[in-house]
């Protein structure tokens, strides 16, 4: 939850002890003033409030900013009860605050700490509300410990979070439920760093985002502690406790992998682990130096239904890689898309979630890019199909770059093929329209200017237009925003098609 701006004192700026005793009636009257203020202040409810996305208004909290999150995590040894938790939050403020607002909505808080001085606490909708003993001025350094529970098992009406695997549990936090695990500004507008210390009984391993950062066993349990060394949108957040295997191998440039797989099917899966280093080879030629401390696949024996490009540590099902089905090139494929993320919504991270589009319009970009150089599958035809099928879609979920709201109930239905397909034949225009050779410039230059931070469409429209030398506002205007497909650049044959009984072979995000 946000932080409430706190009310502006009316007492006088301090004066003389001489002047104070001429103006004792006035003073008296001037402190019944604020006294009067702080009451009304004190008995306004709580409230729920956010940073004003568009798709999910209560995301997110005015007031601060989060430099470091500092979770720890304590494992019962089964998925279907609470880990004990303790989150600790430092943060700047960014205005005066009398109140102190996080995401939280599943979990029992136990005590609430601010600057290590208990602090009264309360919920309202998804949002712990925190008051703590003394007002926050702006731009003051400020430490909030929660301590709490932290529930796997979720309501019907719930989805996301904590997902049980067969032998423990991962994460899938995007878009909006990394506080259904943890109290945080859950927002990809907000990144900070993390460290995570995760105690599991014998027999389990845990694995997070980053690096690990040391062990410490005491009687049956140890504790693992891992720390990125970039920071990260909540919705990237990673866990992974079971009774896993971690592969090690190194990648590109002595770049350290490490992969997370069931123990007993970790000969079995190798040969698909064994792809990574020249995948990220591949993506290197294309867009430069691979951006983050550790690269890794976590595959999890879970029923998720999509993969997930949690930051340097990637979720996939691991049926993924056991269905006979899937083929060897589409397989490879999907994990470049996972891959393609850590540049394009990790690294650079959209700022609100209408710019969704720049992250699932460039992985899908280059999943097809690669299933085309590496598997002779043209780019072409499959962008063909987007442009036959773009109309329904845009009318269906909004234009890439303005996606249609989530569906009630269903808060990850803005995951739609026009953020994906539809986006990635967005991209496939604006190279038709500047040529090959600017637009792989603009690619490279996208990335390294925005790493580490947030960028929105306008950014990308602005930096376009510069890589190209003219202005590209209204040819991007039309393509991202537009209710209709706009004519395709060297396609002039190209029409809508009526729709098909075709669909994709699985979902990706």
């Amino acid at each position: 939850m946000p932080l409430t701006p706190r009310p502006r004192s009316p007492l006088s700026p301090r004066r003389s002890p001489r002047t104070l005793s001429r103006t004792r009636h006035r003073k008296a009257v001037l402190l019944a003033s604020a006294v009067s203020v702080c009451l009304l202040a004190a008995a306004a409810p709580a409230e729920p409030l956010g940073v004003g996305d568009r798709l999910y208004p209560y995301l997110g909290n005015p007031g601060y900013d989060v430099a470091s999150y500092d979770i720890s995590l304590t494992y019962p040894g089964t998925h279907d009860k609470p880990l004990q938790a303790v989150t600790t939050i430092d943060a700047w403020t960014t205005e005066d605050l009398e109140r102190l607002n996080l995401d939280f909505a599943h979990g029992t808080v136990r005590s609430v700490e601010v600057d290590g001085r208990p602090a009264r606490f309360t919920s309202a909708g998804e949002d712990l509300v925190v008051t703590p003993e003394h007002p926050l001025a702006e731009r003051s350094w400020t430490r909030i410990t929660v301590r709490h529970t932290s529930d796997p098992v979720y309501g019907e009406d719930q989805q996301g979070g904590w997902v049980r695997t067969t032998d423990g549990l991962a994460m899938a936090n995007q878009a909006d439920a990394a506080h259904l695990v943890f109290p945080c500004n859950d927002h990809p507008s907000d990144k900070a760093m993390f460290t995570f210390r995760i105690t599991v009984p014998d027999g389990y391993t845990a694995v997070a985002n980053g690096l690990p950062a040391g062990t410490d066993r005491v009687g049956r349990t140890t504790t693992w502690t891992y720390r990125t060394q970039h920071p990260m949108a909540t919705e990237l957040a990673q866990v992974s406790i079971g009774r896993s295997a971690v592969v090690h191998r190194e990648g590109p440039h002595g770049l350290p992998l490490r992969d997370v797989v069931p123990a007993g099917d970790r000969k079995a899966l190798e040969p698909w682990l064994a792809r990574t280093p020249e995948q990220i080879a591949w993506l290197e030629s294309k867009v430069g130096r691979y951006p983050f401390e550790t690269y890794g696949v976590l595959m999890a024996q879970a029923a998720t239904g999509f993969e997930l490009e949690t930051q340097t540590l990637s979720l996939f099902e691991e049926a993924l890689f056991t269905e006979p089905a899937y083929p060897k090139w589409y397989v490879e494929s999907v994990m470049v898309h996972e891959l393609s993320h850590q540049w394009f919504g990790d690294s650079v991270t959209p700022r609100s979630w209408s710019d969704v589009w720049l992250n699932e319009g460039h992985a899908t970009w280059y999943e097809e890019l690669y299933a085309e150089e590496t598997a002779h599958r043209p780019m072409e035809e499959r962008m063909k199909a987007a442009y036959g099928a773009s109309d329904r879609w845009r009318e269906a979920g909004g234009p890439p770059a303005r996606p249609k709201p989530p569906v009630p109930g269903q808060k990850i239905s803005i995951f739609r093929p026009n953020i994906y397909d539809g986006a990635a034949l967005a991209l496939y225009a604006l190279r038709q329209e500047i040529g090959r050779p600017a637009f792989e410039r603009l690619e490279r230059i996208w990335v390294q200017e925005h790493r580490d931070t947030t960028a929105t469409t306008g950014d990308f429209v602005r930096l376009a237009s510069a890589v190209a030398g003219r202005d590209l506002r209204g040819f991007l205007t039309a393509w991202l925003y537009g209710e209709k497909t706009p004519p395709m650049p060297g396609h002039p044959d190209w029409k809508p098609q009526p729709p098909t009984r075709t669909a994709p072979l699985r979902a990706r995000r």
